[in-house]
């Protein structure tokens, strides 16, 4: 999707900011036509108040935005939309970096267009703010354009081979290596709950495994999972659980985008990208419940519920991503509902091993605007993934704590020297909000760049 900046132009019209304090006395300076026009308007000042300005020739002459009392960069990010065509300028955007603001005016104009006949109209022109770094709001803009895009894509164009796909032109966008572990070559290279969970789908599973940098830099690992479509496996979904899990492969796209954004921006870092991309299908070699199969660490699993196949897969990512002792390593899924109970769609959960890390992702999603929950792997539950036949089982007995005992199954692959953060998350908005259209959304992958970028930048 192209971005809506343009170069320095001499016929733009200006955007003004106001705060809601101001917005009286600004008001008081404007000549009569305006004040005129913005009374009709009804404005009162408060957050989110647009106007288009009219000159005296009856014409546009500008645009004026009411920001919050303490602005975000969510409060430009409707500028895209809003503006009429036509070529726009920026005022001061402070105290929000030009960047970010430009970064939430391009995510704001994201659209998923990909099956539409008549293709919406093109939009205004905004000149690059003053001081942004274009080179790095692009690399953000467009790293999670790509999440939405792959998110939003239906299951029918949208299976582990295109994933798979997706990955390879990501890395020969940025000169990375990529391997891909396809069908029963997964249990040849012992991955076997990769195979076992995609093994029912006529669409074989896979592990996507992309490398990029300097073996002398530190080692950041990424795994996401994608599992593009679940149908619950045996322990089949009903239809209103079903009807949106093209999403379920939400990790894997935001560890792209992120993936994406330390390869644009060529942070000093050896990163490497895991991704286990499956379909939980239904047929007669479907993995059963209360079936034990082995992992990649030699742990052998009781399926307790074949709906939980997302912790499965991510197991065996985790455990490999670990071998290498990597300086950081995180996951991103959209794992459970118990998660979602307890903060909604909008607010990912963090899990994670150590405190040092878990700090730094949460102030860097403060720092960003990009937000998440710290919630407690809290060891005592472990109890209840105890299996009577088994090292382990891959759900627990009852209904309570569903998002700490996924998180608990999956520390089990991961040894405590290696710092590693969880994310169980939604990837998916309801409903349009500034900058953050209906439709897939790659949660916490700002602050999981920005994080990685203080912790290997001198």
């Amino acid at each position: 999707m192209a971005l809506p900046f343009v170069d320095r132009s001499n016929s733009s019209l200006p955007v003004q900011f106001v705060t809601p304090s101001k917005w009286r006395s600004w008001v008081k300076e404007q000549n009569a036509t305006r004040r005129g026009w913005l009374e009709s308007l009804g404005l009162s000042g408060a957050a989110g108040d647009f106007a288009v300005l009219p000159g005296r020739d009856g014409k546009a002459s500008g645009a004026v935005l009411v920001l919050s009392a303490k602005p975000t960069l969510w409060d430009f990010g409707s500028l895209g939309t809003r503006l009429p065509a036509g070529t726009w300028r920026l005022g001061d955007p402070s105290p929000v970096s030009a960047t970010e603001a430009a970064v939430a005016i391009g995510l704001g104009t994201w659209r998923f267009e990909r099956y539409k006949a008549k293709k919406g109209k093109p939009g205004p022109k905004i000149v690059w703010p003053d001081g942004a770094d274009k080179a790095r709001a692009t690399a953000m803009i467009d790293s999670i354009h790509l999440a939405r895009d792959l998110i939003t894509t239906p299951s029918s164009d949208m299976g582990p081979a295109e994933l798979a796909e997706a990955a390879r032109t990501l890395a020969k966008a940025h000169g990375a290596k990529i391997k891909v572990v396809v069908g029963d070559d997964l249990l040849k290279q012992n991955f076997p709950m990769i195979h076992a969970v995609g093994r029912a789908s006529t669409r074989p599973p896979r592990l996507i495994d992309l490398t990029w940098g300097k073996d002398s830099d530190p080692k950041v690992t990424l795994v996401g999972k994608g599992v593009c479509f679940d149908t619950g496996g045996l322990d089949l979904k009903p239809a209103t659980g079903m009807l949106n899990m093209k999403k379920d492969m939400g990790g894997a796209a935001t560890m792209m985008a992120v993936a994406a954004m330390v390869m644009a921006c060529k942070l000093p870092v050896r990163l490497r990208l895991l991704v286990p991309a499956v379909e939980n299908s239904v047929s007669g070699n479907a993995f059963r419940p209360l079936d034990v199969v082995p992992t990649r660490k030699g742990i052998n699993v009781e399926i307790g519920n074949t709906d939980a196949e997302d912790r499965l897969i991510l197991c065996d990512a985790l455990h490999e991503g670990a071998s290498e002792k990597p300086t950081m390593m995180v996951d991103c899924a959209t794992l459970t509902g118990a998660a979602r109970v307890s903060l909604g769609t909008d607010l990912p959960a963090l899990f994670c091993n150590n405190d040092e890390l878990a700090n730094g992702l949460i102030r860097s999603g403060t720092e960003v605007d990009d937000p998440m929950w710290r919630m407690p792997l809290w060891r005592p539950y472990r109890r209840l993934l105890d299996s009577k036949v088994a090292d382990i089982n891959n759900v627990s007995g009852g209904a309570f704590g569903g998002a700490i005992t996924a998180a608990l199954y999956l520390q089990e692959f991961v040894p405590d020297d290696v710092p590693w953060a969880h994310f169980d998350m939604m990837a998916w908005n309801n409903t349009t909000r500034p900058g953050r259209p209906e439709g897939g959304e790659a949660q916490a992958a700002r602050a999981i760049f920005a994080t990685i970028e203080k912790r290997v930048k001198p």
